[in-house]
């Protein structure tokens, strides 16, 4: 199944001597790519709980969110405004 690789990867992979096939996906493909990558890199930070991917996923949802026609910072605003409304998750509430 193709899979979506960040911008560098054919460029790392000729560095070193391997070699694979590539294409630039259209807009509603590069779409379902980007979710298939959201689950994917929520699912290695879960096993991880490296900072490492927890960064992967910040870079697919900004990603999103562009992809959205909106920036991180509206992003953050959103975030901020939630928070306020709803809370955060810091006192670790649990719904029976």
């Amino acid at each position: 199944m193709p899979k979506l690789v960040r911008d560098l990867i054919p460029d790392i992979m000729r560095d070193q001597n391997k070699y694979g096939s590539f294409y630039t996906a259209e807009m509603v493909e590069f779409s379902e790519r980007l979710c298939d990558k959201l689950f994917e890199e929520a699912q290695e930070f879960k096993e991880s709980q490296s900072l490492e991917e927890l960064a992967d996923l910040l870079e697919v949802i900004y990603t999103l969110a562009e992809l959205k026609g909106h920036t991180r910072v509206t992003l953050e605003e959103i975030r901020e405004k939630k928070i306020k409304e709803r809370g955060g998750f810091s006192l670790r509430l649990i719904k029976n």
